[in-house]
């Protein structure tokens, strides 16, 4: 396997900014790997890690606020049409609504945490009215909560694993990214899967 590191470490920030973006707005992009991979690469040496923790906070930020006023630009009708394209299920769109109607600002900070939901809390807040000073404090304190969470696994792994694996195969680098690649394709296929089940007829 080519070494990636050069790549990564050219692409870094960047491209950890574009994924978590792009995770957060609906895309099956699991921003969680990634973020685990920054940390790992950071327990390496070749990130830097409040670099990280920073862009990738930014970056979560960003794609939820996005997400969020294009509900609120939209509303529920274009949520309910347009929402197969981005994973967004009738399902899961009545149980997201109804969860932001009952907590409000709880279920912002709350729905970080649980990939398949995350990305439907922006524009559900926006599509049920929540207040843009609710949704900005609450959803900049989940991502404040959720990247060092995230990023912390991929660092533990890094700074407890990387010696031994190494002394087995060399580098770690490329046997880390192998692993995110094969998680992330097992992660979008499995949503494919559910998407499919879901918008199947009964």
């Amino acid at each position: 396997m080519p070494d990636l590191s050069p790549l990564l470490e050219h692409w870094r920030y960047p491209a950890i900014f574009l994924v978590v973006i792009l995770g957060n707005v609906g895309l099956p992009v699991p921003e969680e790997s990634v973020l685990a991979l920054a940390g790992f690469l950071a327990a390496r040496g070749l990130l830097h890690l409040p670099g990280v923790l920073a862009v990738g906070a930014l970056a979560a930020i960003v794609g939820d606020n996005l997400g969020y006023w294009a509900g609120r630009r939209y509303g529920p009708e274009a949520l309910a049409r347009y929402g197969r394209y981005v994973w967004i299920t009738p399902g899961r769109l009545a149980k997201a609504s109804a969860a932001m109607t009952r907590h409000g600002g709880l279920a912002v900070f709350a729905a970080r945490f649980v990939p398949g939901v995350r990305s439907l809390a922006g524009p559900v807040a926006g599509a049920t009215g929540m207040r843009p000073l609710t949704f900005v404090v609450s959803n900049a304190l989940g991502a404040v909560a959720y990247v060092p969470y995230a990023v912390g696994l991929g660092y533990a792994l890094g700074y407890g694993a990387g010696t031994a694996i190494e002394r087995v195969l060399g580098r770690a680098e490329p046997v880390f990214v192998a692993a995110i690649v094969v998680v992330t394709v097992a992660l979008i296929a499995c949503r494919l899967v559910r998407h499919r089940a879901a918008a199947r007829p009964l």
